[in-house]
């Protein structure tokens, strides 16, 4: 209830957020003149502006970072600069000046048409902070979400953890945060079907591990009753498979890597054997998770696992004939078909690519229950419309880091400190705290 009145309709304020309910606020925004006296427009203007730059910081803190001094770049023409070094700024009345050429008036024209907004450098001291930095660098949905990720210690700044919101960064500092919270804050979020899914996971390994304690227990107490006989051989039952799927994955891990040592001339071709690495690494992490995975999600697996070798376009190997380059170990072949029989074979031929497609892209965006966000994941709704990624920021989004390059400065045309607001409504809420100082 608190959400929705923080992202209030009916009396919108703009806020640093991702929310649906923020977005259509800021779609639907209208730049109306305040009519009253001046200090009335000033008030108006600071209101609405400090909704949106540092909510989360409270009203003195931000007096006391307040700054009168607006960084700003002004480039000057490059024939300006080649004929005169500046001393001729200085020179006035009995300096001494000699009066001969006038200068040229076109090396001395600037980019007309194009007006420094220096009022919309008001806000600047606060996209130093490290909470605003992280949800510029679109590690987060909102400044708020971003100030917790900074208290919970999940955000490093130059590689060690820095619970200070506040912390002011300086241009070279390097920032990063957990992948699992960016795909969390940037993340759709789960449909009830998928938390029904979520709970009936977590009740599958919770039932799973309950059986482990009870042997555990029987063991040391020596005393067994009848009831509890099945299941000790459901938990026995239940190891075995375990190991068998554990035994089957090293043999296909084996037999991929007998694959990938083959220096012969009948060895696979470079891109064949990038196909068998990818698929090793999938059975590499399957393997780790053996011992936290159902029994149920394990046949799933396998057999996932086998309907990615059978359609990595990999040409089945004759048992007769003799393999010829560009074709995979027969061996490695008829352990998969060992293992498990893949029920994709069965599809038609026209379809093949489409599941091999689709089956890449499990492999990059896989499906997994445990995941507080919606898996596949998927970017929030509305949100590819609004995401950008300001100029002061270099950011890498495969390891979730970002580099502050720089101060953000105001050059012709354009104020680096990202505003929905018009350059009117910086400059009074900039003559609001002027007053004030």
């Amino acid at each position: 209830m608190r959400t929705k009145r923080f992202h209030g309709l009916k009396l919108p304020k703009i806020r640093m957020s991702m929310s649906k309910n923020n977005l259509y606020n800021l779609s639907q925004q209208k730049h109306a003149a305040v009519r009253g006296t001046y200090f009335q427009q000033k008030w108006f203007a600071k209101r609405e502006t400090r909704a949106y730059h540092g909510e989360q910081i409270r009203e003195k803190k931000w007096q006391r970072m307040f700054t009168s001094r607006i960084k700003s770049v002004i480039p000057m023409h490059h024939r300006y600069m080649a004929r005169y070094d500046g001393s001729e700024q200085a020179a006035g009345r009995g300096s001494g000046l000699q009066t001969g050429e006038p200068l040229d008036a076109k090396a001395l024209q600037m980019k007309r048409g194009k007006v420094i907004p220096y009022m919309g450098m008001t806000y600047a001291p606060v996209e130093r902070r490290l909470d605003t930095a992280v949800f510029r660098a679109l590690f987060a949905s909102s400044a708020r979400q971003a100030r917790q990720y900074v208290l919970h210690g999940g955000v490093k700044v130059n590689g060690k953890k820095m619970t200070y919101p506040g912390y002011l960064l300086n241009p070279g500092d390097m920032f990063q945060v957990e992948p699992d919270r960016v795909l969390f804050a940037t993340g759709a979020p789960k449909e009830v079907e998928d938390v029904q899914a979520t709970k009936a996971h977590r009740k599958r390994l919770a039932a799973a591990k309950a059986p482990r304690e009870e042997t555990t227990s029987e063991e040391t107490s020596e005393e067994a009753t009848p009831a509890e006989e099945p299941e000790l051989d459901e938990a026995a039952v239940e190891k075995k498979q375990r190991k068998e799927h554990k035994d089957n994955l090293q043999s296909l891990l084996a037999s991929a890597r007998a694959v990938l040592a083959d220096k012969s001339a009948h060895s696979p071709n470079a891109k064949k054997k990038q196909e068998i690495r990818a698929f090793a690494a999938a059975v590499r992490r399957a393997i780790g998770g053996v011992n936290r995975t159902t029994t149920e999600d394990l046949d799933a697996q396998v057999a996932e696992l086998v309907s990615k070798l059978s359609l990595a376009n990999l040409p089945k190997a004759k048992p007769a004939a003799a393999p010829t380059s560009g074709t995979v170990d027969p061996s490695l072949e008829a352990q998969v078909v060992a293992t498990k029989e893949s029920a994709v074979e069965k599809a038609p031929a026209a379809d093949r690519q489409t599941l091999a497609e689709a089956l890449r892209e499990v492999r990059e965006n896989p499906i997994d229950p445990s995941k507080p966000y919606a898996t596949p994941w998927r970017p929030r709704p509305y949100m590819s419309a609004f995401a950008f990624v300001p100029r002061y920021l270099e950011v890498n989004h495969n390891i979730c880091a970002a580099v502050y390059l720089r101060h953000p400065v105001a050059r012709p045309g354009v104020a680096e400190v990202p505003s929905p607001f018009s350059s009117k409504s910086s400059t009074l809420a900039y003559n609001w705290y002027l007053r004030r100082r």
